[in-house]
């Protein structure tokens, strides 16, 4: 039975801007045949079993040519497969989208699409610069500044003058001059309001504004580089006026996120909001123990609190005493505590709810709770990892109470993005790294070493950050053991807030 190709069109690159239905279709996937400029985040997305072929296409450079792109998709659809196809932008704009839908057409292959937020609206819309408006223009006009390798750049830029709107031309920073040139034989004023955007919509956006005649040689020397689009129009005058994302906190800065991939997102969305640009590196992966044999003899003793010291905990207990035929009724007439507001929000998802949650959240906070909340000769049962921290039932036992330590799954040091983020760090590129547990800054260190510096290590809690110092000088630590002390603890030091 032959498969079905979608096309789905990424965006402009942030996780963000690509629809509902794009996630939907990437998370349906058996493989996925994705563009250069397709963003990290968004190939995160994809499926573990889900087959990646990257076709990374460039100006003038197509490792992977068209029509073996074609092939491509006709082969593994007759494969059986559900493919999707990860276009950069809008699948059928300057994409190409149009010749591989023939293709699958004249081979019977069927095939749908998702438009993708077009980089030519989302680009000026995070620089400030409304396309159109009704006391400037009523018309954009969208061309392409690439030429075929070897051809020269064919516009006609009479008609684009005579059109008195906002012109985008996409993949132009090569033949910028080319552009401003052609616009200004053609009549255009020397002062037309114009601006290049780099990177557009994403955290590590620039752009310069200034007029036609003077574009190029401040596109110059500022340094800016492909991808970039040019917009040209009287809306350009908005920018600095309207520009909203420029001045977010941590816009321009690179962070890198090493939770697990299933906790990543919480930190994660926060930076970006920020307008940071953030690279999801988990460097430790949870694995659930299938051995329970630990579970089921903890639970022949009484026992009056159970602990969970991290939301991976929660679902590692049910999995374990499913393993036993039992589920979480089994934990009737103990109290329930929680390390902190995410394990405690992963429990209320199996309608249970925490009965102690730390002010801070951190073993040594959770032990302090836990020795005030029951009597000396009080018995706790811990559900964690084997690799758990000894502070938490150390100074339990030193307060006389009995504990009952399970390990319900394992912490495994794992980055698939060691190598991007080596290359990354060595070119200064990586302005700060977040750590949320001993285990994060261990699994970093495994995979990147400790010899890279020049950038500030920002840890959640005492114990992380204490782990941290002994690879790293520039160690920051937040407040309170919380994701929102944490991003309050980075936005105030990379912007020098004292």
């Amino acid at each position: 039975m032959t498969g079905t190709v979608t096309l789905v069109g990424a965006g402009s690159g942030d996780k963000g801007l690509l629809t509902t239905a794009g996630a939907q279709a990437i998370a349906r996937a058996d493989a996925v045949v994705y563009d250069r400029l397709v963003g990290e985040d968004i190939l995160d997305l994809i499926p573990p079993h889900a087959e990646k072929i990257s076709v990374g296409k460039e100006n003038n450079h197509h490792p992977v040519p068209q029509p073996e792109i074609n092939e491509i998709l006709v082969r593994l659809a007759r494969e059986g497969k559900n493919v999707v196809r990860l276009k950069g932008g809008d699948c059928f704009l300057f994409g190409r989208g149009g010749e591989e839908c023939e293709h699958l057409l004249q081979n019977g292959v069927p095939f749908r699409v998702i438009p993708g937020v077009t980089s030519a609206l989302a680009a000026p819309a995070f620089a400030g610069i409304p396309v159109t408006h009704r006391d400037f223009t009523s018309s954009v006009h969208i061309i392409t500044a690439h030429a075929r390798a070897g051809k020269p750049l064919i516009i006609d830029f009479d008609s684009l003058v005579r059109l008195n709107g906002t012109l985008v031309f996409l993949m132009g920073l090569t033949a910028l001059e080319q552009v401003t040139d052609g616009l200004l034989r053609a009549g255009m004023q020397l002062d037309m309001p114009a601006a290049v955007i780099e990177n557009g919509a994403r955290g590590t956006q620039r752009k310069v504004v200034s007029v036609l005649s003077q574009l190029a040689a401040h596109v110059r020397e500022a340094g800016l580089q492909s991808p970039a689009l040019i917009v040209v129009g009287r809306v350009c005058k908005l920018s600095d006026a309207l520009d909203w994302f420029t001045p977010l906190p941590l816009h321009g800065k690179t962070i890198v996120v090493t939770r697990p991939k299933a906790r990543a997102g919480t930190l994660a969305d926060k930076l970006r909001a920020r307008g940071a640009n953030v690279i999801e590196a988990p460097c430790i992966e949870t694995v659930e123990r299938e051995d329970t044999q630990p579970l089921a003899d903890a639970l022949q003793q009484p026992h009056d609190w159970a602990v969970f010291t991290s939301p991976a905990g929660v679902p590692a207990a049910v999995h374990a005493l499913r393993g036993l035929g039992r589920d979480m009724r089994a934990l009737y007439g103990m109290k329930i505590a929680a390390i902190g507001k995410g394990t405690a929000e992963a429990l209320a998802a199996y309608g249970l709810t925490a009965d102690l949650v730390p002010a801070q959240y951190d073993g040594e906070h959770l032990a302090d709770a836990l020795i005030g909340a029951m009597p000396q000769d009080g018995s706790a049962l811990l559900l964690r990892a084997k690799q758990g921290g000894q502070i938490l039932p150390e100074k339990l036992a030193r307060a006389g109470i009995r504990v009952t330590d399970v390990p319900l799954y394992d912490t495994v040091h794992r980055c698939d993005k060691a190598g991007a983020l080596r290359g990354l760090l060595a070119d200064g590129k990586i302005d700060a790294v977040t750590f949320t547990s001993v285990s994060t800054v261990e699994g970093f260190v495994e995979a990147i070493g400790s010899d890279c510096t020049g950038f500030t290590a920002f840890c959640i809690g005492e114990q992380t950050a204490s782990a941290a110092k002994r690879y790293y000088n520039n160690v920051k630590i937040a407040k309170n053991a919380t994701i929102d002390d944490l991003v309050t603890c980075i936005e105030e030091e990379l912007n020098h807030v004292q």
